[in-house]
């Protein structure tokens, strides 16, 4: 079943089942509030009665001409004698009094809803005054009048419940087409996420949280095809780096084999060739690493490490390539700081830091670390514009570069501690790698 109509079927079913329990609640009240207004205008009635009968009547004792009153008004009452009980004047038929008498309805003030055989009425009792005279006045209504008034208020409810509930599905399929359309038009667009047709993405018009979800599909959408454009470029990058070593081993390879070389250079197309294997064995020692950082396959350690030793490894290491390039290594550590981290790796990824400014640098390099973050810049000819953007992706490097894949391998370590890695034009003329941890 689709959304829409699982939204439409729920909320008919939720609108039938308020209306129904609303409607049997109705149902149950109007007959008492059809009873206390009847038995509020039955008291209106009488006491207008017992007033007029009063005034008129107030010098001429006894109640003949109560009852030729009485008679006149298109009422059911009783005149009844509380000192004698009695019923003195009826306009019911003596049925009904009799009834009533033998169900002890007269003598019993307490009793508001009479009955007799199937018939039961509502009634109201007035005392005339003073009421020494014991008189009473008692009037009647059917409960048959009521109860027909009862249903025909229920059928007028019962139709505008109706009414109201066509109103109420037609406004929800019309709520739930609006809230469903943009979801179907999502789904089309993800279809064509998954046949990869990005540029045929089209946005579509929502609000609220489908807006969101919208933005975040297309946002999943732009960082999936940055994605597979990276993985094309990376694979294409990585058999030129693999193809020109190999090419350099086989030429070499074959002069030595078909003897086109003399001794001396069959010496240095060895040496070539061995320093070519060790060049392809360091590209794809960090592509396994890479690759396995990528794909969280390491195993990591976090530890807490002392900024200061850390550093110290960094230049014990750095030391000969900092005298091969004549460049001076200079640091700053504030000896209070510490850091959590897998000490190995994190370790790896400063040395590949410290190696790539070392490598650019013109006469200087400057290591600072103060509270969770490292600085790492140089004096160099710095990074270009154009290259900014992509220098933490694989195989990208500069004039001086090696294998393209040191800064990815350490931007994946410093993301796998919890931080992050940007770079900026440093001061000293070249670039500057800022690293910030998390405390």
């Amino acid at each position: 079943m689709k959304l829409q109509s699982q939204l439409n079927l729920a909320f008919t079913t939720l609108l039938l089942v308020i209306l129904t329990a609303a409607g049997f609640v109705i149902y149950s009240m109007i007959l008492d509030m059809l009873i206390e207004d009847e038995r509020a205008e039955l008291k209106q009635k009488g006491e207008l009665l017992v007033e007029v009968l009063n005034e008129q009547y107030e010098s001429q004792p006894g109640t003949k001409g109560f009852r030729n009153f009485l008679q006149k008004q298109d009422l059911q009452l009783f005149l009844y004698d509380r000192r004698q009980d009695r019923v003195l004047f009826s306009t019911m038929p003596d049925r009904y009094v009799q009834g009533f008498s033998s169900n002890q309805y007269f003598a019993d003030n307490r009793e508001n809803l009479w009955d007799a055989g199937s018939s039961k009425f509502v009634t109201s009792r007035i005392l005339f005054y003073p009421e020494s005279t014991g008189l009473e006045l008692i009037l009647l209504t059917p409960l048959n009048d009521l109860q027909a008034i009862q249903q025909d208020f229920f059928r007028r409810l019962v139709l505008v419940f109706i009414i109201g509930t066509i109103a109420a599905v037609l406004l929800s399929y019309f709520l739930t087409n609006k809230l469903v359309t943009p979801l179907t038009k999502l789904k089309r667009q993800l279809k064509k996420i998954e046949k990869r047709k990005f540029d045929q993405l089209e946005p579509i018009k929502a609000t609220g949280e489908i807006k969101e979800v919208e933005q975040s599909v297309y946002d999943m959408a732009a960082e999936l095809e940055r994605y597979m454009k990276s993985q094309q470029t990376f694979f294409q990058n990585a058999s030129h780096e693999l193809k020109t070593p190999l090419m350099t081993i086989q030429g070499y390879a074959e002069g030595i084999r078909d003897k086109v070389f003399d001794e001396a250079d069959q010496e240095k197309g060895l040496e070539m060739m061995v320093t070519e294997v060790e060049r392809l064995k360091k590209i794809i020692n960090e592509m396994i690493l890479l690759a396995k950082l990528d794909s969280d396959q390491t195993t990591y350690h976090p530890e807490e490490i002392h900024a200061q030793e850390l550093i110290d490894q960094v230049l014990d290491r750095a030391l000969p390539i900092v005298n091969e390039n004549s460049v001076a290594l200079n640091h700053e550590v504030n000896s209070q700081v510490y850091f959590t981290a897998d000490a190995e790796k994190f370790l790896q990824a400063l040395l590949n830091l410290t190696f790539n400014a070392i490598r650019h640098a013109h006469t200087k390099v400057d290591i600072t670390v103060s509270k969770q973050m490292i600085t790492i810049e140089d004096d160099g000819e710095g990074i270009s514009k154009e290259l900014l953007p992509h220098i933490f992706h694989r195989f990208v490097k500069g004039k001086t570069g090696e294998t393209g894949l040191g800064l990815a391998i350490a931007r994946a370590i410093i993301e796998q501690s919890g931080g992050k890695i940007m770079v900026s034009d440093s001061d000293l003329g070249g670039a500057k790698f800022i690293i910030i941890l998390p405390k």
